[in-house]
């Protein structure tokens, strides 16, 4: 096994951290590089068309195994976002204009790859009055118009937490709703600068009351207590959160926040059966789970 490179971008700026080399990782987190076959294929469609991929972007350590079984994470609305997150490595900056070829662009090449399970996500386009939203909502009505056996599970902002915004959305009728805490409360500040957790809360329990199944994910090893996670997990059943991801936090550059510690999957095991009894629907728990990873099975195929 060897470890996925951590790739550079000229392009990225990213406020600047006083921090350490990126730490070496354990076993348990090294992946195998991509290969050819299907994730070639589907690399190749994906630029094709002008598309962004999370997968990419965020650099996912699951790119090759999603990709070669055919499945992809979509990124709309660009590949700049108007926050400086310093967990992430998508390109902070100002965005180039609305592509609303986008959408059918989107949907093509879901029909293209046989998608039967669709994410689709952004970056954060706060610049604009909906946030994005009307953008999000077009791509789910024409990837639902051209593959309507496809589920359509959304990743979406926290649209600074208006809910005029958020039902906009709502109103393509996805059939899972996916938002990200990201962290515990103390350390929002840090690691989301931008962002705040009761806007979190909010969208999840606003998209919850609408009718909504939902879902969340929260990164580990970025200074929490297991006390704080645990805390966190009890907030997010309280406004009726279905679904919730536990994954291990990995430094994509020196630039961005260090990792400050590596979880040991029993660590991730014992949480997923905490949430479990909880009342989560589902738990998706280990070192190297994304939000979109295993997506299928967490909608409950």
């Amino acid at each position: 096994m060897i470890e996925l490179p951590v790739l550079s971008s000229a392009e990225t700026v990213k406020p600047a951290h006083p921090i350490a080399p990126i730490a070496r990782r354990p076993e348990w987190l090294k992946v195998r590089v991509p290969g050819a076959g299907e994730y070639a294929h589907v690399l190749e469609l994906v630029q094709s068309k002008s598309l962004h991929t999370v997968c990419e972007e965020a650099r996912c350590p699951n790119m090759a195994e999603c990709w070669a079984a055919g499945t992809a994470t979509f990124m709309i609305l660009g590949d700049t976002c108007t926050r400086s997150c310093g967990f992430c490595s998508v390109k902070t900056g100002k965005p180039l204009s609305i592509d609303w070829d986008e959408p059918v662009h989107v949907a093509e090449a879901i029909r293209a790859m046989k998608v039967k399970h669709a994410v689709i996500t952004s970056v954060n386009r706060d610049e604009l009055p909906d946030g994005g939203a009307s953008v999000f909502a077009e791509t789910v009505r024409q990837s639902r118009k051209l593959n309507p056996n496809t589920r359509i599970e959304v990743l979406i902002p926290d649209f600074r937490g208006e809910t005029d915004a958020l039902d906009i959305l709502l109103e393509s009728e996805p059939d899972i709703l996916g938002h990200n805490t990201e962290t515990v409360p103390r350390l929002y500040r840090t690691v989301r600068p931008q962002g705040r957790y009761d806007w979190t809360l909010e969208v999840l329990r606003h998209s919850k009351e609408k009718g909504f199944r939902t879902k969340t994910g929260i990164m580990l090893g970025l200074g929490e207590t297991i006390d704080e996670v645990e805390s966190v997990m009890r907030d997010l059943r309280g406004v009726q959160c279905d679904i919730l991801t536990l994954g291990q936090y990995l430094q994509p550059t020196k630039e961005h926040l260090p990792v400050s510690r590596f979880v040991h999957p029993d660590e991730f095991a014992a949480l997923k059966e905490t949430g479990m009894k909880m009342g989560f629907s589902h738990v998706e728990s280990g070192p190297l789970v994304r939000s979109s990873y295993h997506a299928e099975r967490a909608a409950g195929d």
